[in-house]
């Protein structure tokens, strides 16, 4: 089974003002890897996140669920010269039960060069839990939605603050 959520937005802002913010759940981030292609101007990294376990309490009664903290997975490949970058992230906790992937691009806008384009898909499959495998994939599906707009939410809110108004052309 398997849920899957799609997010696309169109920021009026370039691609080059594009923050980066930490969320607030967000309790470390360690880079792994990271490299440069000279010829392409390609940058790769590869990086550990430590997050707060945000599952519901009322979740984490069962004991699979009940950890304080969770490991992610980021590779990014950003390429300042086309003005795009993909990053593609999954779970480290809790793989025997699921699997947890998000894929986000961020891409200069076809509508107008000045903006930036957001497309991201997130897809969480839960297995091993039993009669809980629904559940699970509801509350996950609900949060990946959520987390979403609030990132875009989030997103708006720093390049008004770093950049003013939007580009309207």
């Amino acid at each position: 089974m398997g849920v899957t959520v799609d997010v696309h937005q169109v920021f009026q802002y370039p691609f080059e003002q594009y923050p980066n913010p930490m969320d607030k759940n967000v309790i470390s981030v360690k880079t792994v890897e990271e490299k440069k292609d000279e010829s392409t101007g390609l940058i790769y990294r590869k990086r550990i996140a430590i997050c707060q376990n945000v599952v519901p309490e009322m979740l984490r009664k069962v004991s699979i669920l009940k950890v304080p903290d969770i490991q992610l997975e980021e590779e990014s490949w950003l390429s300042p010269q086309k003005r795009n970058m993909a990053i593609r992230s999954h779970c480290l906790t809790w793989t025997q039960y699921a699997s947890m992937r998000e894929e986000s691009v961020f891409r200069e806008s076809v509508e107008n060069p000045n903006w930036t384009e957001f497309i991201q898909t997130g897809r969480i499959s839960i297995t091993g839990a039993g009669f809980l495998n629904c559940i699970l994939e509801t509350f996950a599906s609900t949060f990946l939605r959520q987390g979403a707009q609030k990132g875009i939410r989030i997103m708006e809110m720093l390049l008004k603050e770093q950049c003013g108004s939007p580009l309207v052309e």
